[in-house]
């Protein structure tokens, strides 16, 4: 996919031209959308993403807020290291590598990252991915099929060097025609060998166990 960034005094934007052909930051911010009734749904997370409908599709945005000890500081500001450091720019950097290589993913649209002096605070839009529900919710009527092709389907991305950073029930889609799909790549990484997934499983794992979830969790270790 192709990329282009927007630039403004303390603020960049990355963007999909080919999607996203007029730029406004407002885009990156929920109040835009509720005053002008473009939330359809919230889908939770830390980060309270949005399910939006825009003027270029269906979306979901999602800001980056803190979470832990450093929250009653301050929800939403990072220490500004460099745009292209942002968490927004570069979970778009993993997106972006992640559809090169063919893996189901949904593609980014915008990214922003607004310094507030050694601060900033970031957003990112992507594509809404039609039709589709969490593991959480599918997990107890799925069959042994579905649990197989996922453990292909993670297995695709390990080999691809992922290391995802919050691998667990919510962050899994299957869509109406039955694909699988990872999101939410904060802080993920991109490493030039496969990667190791017992940590990321074992997240997984707990997630389902304190969603009281079974399933065939035996076929997501297939090699």
């Amino acid at each position: 996919m192709s990329e282009q960034q927007f630039s403004a005094p303390s603020l960049r934007i990355l963007y999909d031209p080919q999607r996203v052909t007029a730029i406004s930051p407002d885009w990156l911010h929920a109040g835009f959308w509720q005053l002008r009734d473009g939330v359809a749904a919230e889908l939770g997370g830390r980060g309270q993403a949005l399910r939006l409908e825009t003027p270029v599709g269906p979306a979901v945005l999602r800001r980056y807020l803190r979470g832990g000890v450093a929250a009653r500081f301050s929800h939403d500001l990072y220490f500004f290291t460099g745009y292209a450091k942002s968490r927004a720019f570069l979970e778009w950097s993993a997106l972006t590598k992640l559809l090169a290589r063919g893996l189901p993913v949904p593609r980014p649209l915008m990214a922003s990252c607004e310094r507030h002096g050694a601060f900033y605070r970031a957003g990112i839009l992507t594509e809404l991915i039609p039709g589709a529900r969490s593991l959480a919710d599918a997990a107890n009527v799925l069959g042994e099929d579905d649990w197989r092709r996922l453990g292909m389907v993670l297995q695709q991305f390990f080999s691809n060097g992922m290391v995802h950073a919050d691998l667990n029930a919510r962050n899994i889609l299957l869509d109406a025609a039955g694909r699988w799909y990872l999101i939410d790549f904060d802080r993920a990484r991109i490493l030039d060998r496969p990667a190791r997934p017992d940590r990321m499983l074992a997240r997984l794992n707990r997630s389902l166990d304190k969603l009281g979830l079974k399933g065939r969790r035996d076929l997501l270790l297939q090699r």
